[in-house]
This record gives C-alpha cells, sequence and structure tokens, in this order.
C-alpha cells in the first residue's frame, strides 16, 4: 500500500533514505529540511543535500526557521501523512508532531541503539574501539533517541576504515531498512520492542578541542581517533623543529606500528617511513599537512624538509604549552 509519508532530514546521511522512499512508490507529500547557509569565503548561500535531492526529484520542500509557529502544524496537519520520516533532522519534534501521522513518526539512527544516543555515534563508536556499529529504525518520542526499537541492521567496523566510509554504508543500510520497517508498520506486524535500560551512553557533539594527539596515549587508541576524526575536527599535533616556534601539523592518516618504539612525543624517521613515537609504539604518518600548506603523503612531506635544510627528528608539545599574543 502506498502511505503517504512526511520527509524530514537535512544531511548527506539522509539522502539515500529520501531516495529510497520516492523509488518505493510511496508520496512524499513534503520534504522538510534546514534553512539554506552560507558557506565559503564568500558567504554563498547553500541548500542542504537534502533539500538539493528533493528539488532534482521534484518533490516540495520547506525550510522553516522553527516549527513551534502554529501555522507549522496546521500546515502539516493539512497533508493528513500516514507516517513521518525523520533522518538527522536537526529539530526536535514536540508531542504534537508526534501524535499527528497516523503511523506515529519513525527516526533512522545510526548505531545500534541503545548503545549511542545523540549527536556523533558513529564517531563515537569508532572512538570506542566498537567491533560492529549499524542503523536503527525507532519510534520517535520526546526523549531523546529513546524510542521504541523497529528494526536493527548491524554491520562490523573495518580495522583501517574512516568515519567518512563507515558514514557512508550506514546511510546505505538505513536507506535498505526504512522500507521493511514502514511495510511492517502499515501491516501491524511491526510493533516495536521497547529500549533496554542498561548500556545506553551518549555521543556528544564532537568539538574543536578534540583535535589534538595525546603521544602518551595507546597506539591503537589513537590510530581510532585519526579515523575518527577527519575531516573534522581533525587530529593535529604542534611540533618544534629545534629552537623555532610550535608548528601545527595536521594528521590525515595513519598506521598503527604497537611494536616499534620511539621517544614518545617524536617525530622520527625509520625504514623510510615517517613515525611519531606512542605511549606502546609508534603511529606511521601517511598523510600529513602543515598548517596552511597543501597535504602531502609522508615521502613529499620529507622532501619538503630536505628541500628547505631541514631534518627529524622534531618533538611535539602539548596545546597547554603554547602561547598565543
Amino acid at each position: 500500500m502506498s502511505l503517504r509519508v512526511v520527509f524530514m532530514g537535512t544531511p548527506e546521511f539522509a539522502v539515500p533514505a529520501l531516495e529510497a522512499i520516492q523509488a518505493s512508490g510511496h508520496k512524499i507529500e513534503l520534504v522538510y529540511s534546514q534553512p539554506d547557509k552560507p558557506v565559503g569565503r564568500g558567504l554563498e548561500m547553500r541548500p542542504s543535500p537534502v533539500k538539493k535531492r528533493a528539488l532534482e526529484l521534484g518533490l516540495p520542500v520547506h525550510t522553516p526557521e522553527k516549527l513551534s509557529p502554529p501555522e507549522e502544524l496546521a500546515r502539516i496537519s493539512a497533508l493528513k501523512p500516514d507516517v513521518i520520516v525523520v533522518v538527522a533532522y536537526g529539530k526536535i519534534l514536540r508531542k504534537n508532531w508526534l501524535e499527528l501521522p497516523r503511523l506515529g513518526c519513525v527516526n533512522i539512527h545510526s548505531s545500534l541503539l541503545p548503545r549511542w544516543r545523540g549527536a556523533a555515534p558513529i564517531h563515537w563508536a569508532m572512538l570506542a574501539g566498537d567491533a560492529e556499529s549499524g542503523v536503527t529504525t525507532m519510534k520517535l518520542v520526546e526523549e531523546l533517541d529513546a524510542g521504541d526499537i523497529l528494526l536493527q541492521a548491524r554491520t562490523p567496523i573495518g580495522p583501517n576504515e574512516t568515519v567518512s566510509e563507515l558514514h557512508d554504508r550506514l546511510a546505505r543500510m538505513g536507506a535498505e531498512l526504512i522500507l521493511p520497517t514502514l511495510a511492517g508498520l502499515e501491516s501491524g506486524e511491526l510493533r516495536g520492542t521497547p529500549q533496554p535500560v542498561e548500556g545506553v551512553n551518549y555521543a556528544t557533539k564532537l568539538s574543536r578541542e578534540m583535535e589534538w594527539l595525546d603521544p602518551g596515549q595507546n597506539v591503537d587508541v589513537l590510530a581510532r581517533r585519526v579515523r575518527a576524526l577527519n575531516p573534522w575536527p581533525g587530529t593535529s599535533v604542534w611540533v618544534v623543529e629545534r629552537d623555532s616556534a610550535p608548528v601545527r601539523l595536521k594528521v590525515k592518516s595513519v598506521v598503527p606500528h604497537p611494536g616499534l618504539k620511539g621517544s614518545v612525543g617524536c617525530l622520527f624517521e625509520r625504514s623510510g617511513m615517517l613515525l611519531l613515537g606512542v605511549a606502546d609504539g609508534s603511529l606511521e604518518l601517511k598523510r600529513l599537512q602543515w598548517d596552511g600548506k597543501r597535504e602531502v603523503d609522508a615521502a613529499g612531506f620529507l622532501n619538503g624538509l630536505k628541500g628547505k635544510g631541514s631534518s627529524l627528528p622534531f618533538q611535539t608539545v602539548p596545546p597547554s604549552a603554547i602561547i598565543v599574543e
């Protein structure tokens, strides 16, 4: 049976689900997304990925600043949706919205609830060293990510997988999961299972302060941070060459070497590899970038040092040691 759907989403993660519902024969009455935002140095106003794709699909789009005005509730009530599908929309739905659709409001969440509730579950699953991740469809309730679980799909996290790669896989998995979720709700066969109280963790928003790598930590922990925090907020160290002022070195890609010892916090070369000594081994720095320069591989970095008459080792210093005048 074709359902009347209102879709609410904003980032790239939500686009595959929008496309899947549109292609399935369900009727998307309206797409909600966050308002256009200024981007880049020219502050050009750009639509969200969901708005951009919805317009390409010929779907009507609405981007209100707030959902609280009475006319917003009247607008969606007039559509008489069977279900509202929410995927990383970025606004909280209150009780009067949640109770409006016949089949309720359904969310695609990028974790195996209740393991990670909150804003950044993909990143925190990788930071914590989880062996697997997944997606959950659930009924929306007023409490954050606490609704009944409808369906789940699981996937292992690859040992070298980046957060961007995992993000894209989970987005596709969410798109595949939403269609049987809608079918199960319509047939009445899918009623949902309350989330267990145990095992709840909150995936807080990422912050700029998370950027810094501490060489005193375990090599596997640091490698996960690099995989989980690029492209934003990124991962960096401050390095000092002799008596020069500290310079930020952005670390983009690494390989952990638990048994390869070096001085902790020291940047050195061995067997053609560029290495950072850490608590229980070394991190091989594969791709990196001086602040304000272009990204290079390790060979390009080492050649650049030779070109300006510099040589390793360099020493890292903690951010707290940097004095900004």
